[in-house]
């Protein structure tokens, strides 16, 4: 006669399983109809006019040049900002303040912005820049999303620098390099991988920002590379596009849509390829 309590265990793991794998068909099935439906309304868009032409009034013949542009600048721009401000926060931690209060302050504050809804983000920018400046910009875009990058960057350099022995740094230390060097040619070289991903991540999360361009760099029917004015931007082209009545606006938000989810792709892809451990050839 079997065991009661080992059949329990059997009975409930099988449930247990059970479940996992019906989460997970459905995770799958469900990512699988929003992709397939993207693919397919998006894809019927690309065509040569989407690269040449800037987004078109009512009735016009249009594509998406000025939105794209917009976007390659705003998230260029706030990847720049915000990536050295990352860098540098996280390696104080990891390098200067281990077990220290203001790491403790720093890593706390970090964790709130890093799941802050970017809304909150983009209202602030509006607050600070936008009132003041009396209209929305570029600049207050990039600014925006600089603040979405600065949180994922931290993050991930203190927790590569981290992964890196102490070992290494000391062997640096006892052949009388300063600390500076160490930081650079020892703790950067061995997490670098680590720490490129952390940026890709980042990029990949303000690409497809809306709200917090809403607030800070609004939008702009023409083509524009004027930082001190509004700027077109794939999202909001998106926000404005998606819910219009001409189909051509529609059509236009579908295949901006499956532009931003590309780029989004890509870069997982390539963060991920980074992150994965390299077997050494013998």
């Amino acid at each position: 006669m079997a065991n009661p309590i080992y059949t329990r265990r059997r009975v409930t793991n099988q449930v247990i399983m059970a479940l996992a794998w019906a989460a997970a068909i459905s995770g799958i099935v469900i990512l699988a109809l929003i992709l397939s439906t993207l693919f397919y309304k998006g894809f019927a868009g690309i065509s040569l006019k989407l690269f040449t032409l800037s987004t078109p009034a009512a009735g016009e013949d249009g594509g998406l040049l000025n939105a794209i542009v917009g976007s390659v600048i705003m998230t260029g721009l706030g990847t720049l900002i915000g990536t050295p401000v990352g860098i540098l926060a996280g390696t104080y931690m990891a390098e200067f303040g281990r077990g220290t209060k203001l790491t403790f302050a720093v890593r706390f504050i970090n964790d709130i912005l890093l799941s802050a809804p970017s809304i909150l983000i983009g209202l602030f920018v509006y607050d600070v820049m936008v009132t003041r400046m009396h209209h929305a910009s570029a600049w207050a875009g990039s600014v925006a999303l600089a603040m979405l990058v600065v949180p994922v960057v931290v993050r991930t350099t203190e927790n590569m620098l981290l992964l890196v022995p102490d070992s290494l740094r000391e062997a640096s230390s006892a052949l009388g390099s300063p600390r500076w060097v160490v930081i650079m040619q020892v703790a950067y070289r061995a997490a670098r991988a680590g720490m490129i991903t952390g940026v890709l991540l980042a990029v990949a999360r303000i690409t497809g920002e809306t709200a917090p361009l809403l607030f800070s760099a609004s939008g702009n029917q023409f083509m524009s590379t004027d930082m001190n004015a509004p700027m077109a931007s794939l999202p909001v082209v998106i926000f404005n596009f998606a819910n219009s009545a001409y189909a051509d606006w529609r059509q236009l938000a579908w295949t901006a849509a499956l532009l931003i989810t590309l780029t989004v792709l890509t870069l997982n892809i390539g963060a991920r390829t980074l992150s994965t451990p390299r077997s050494k050839e013998s």
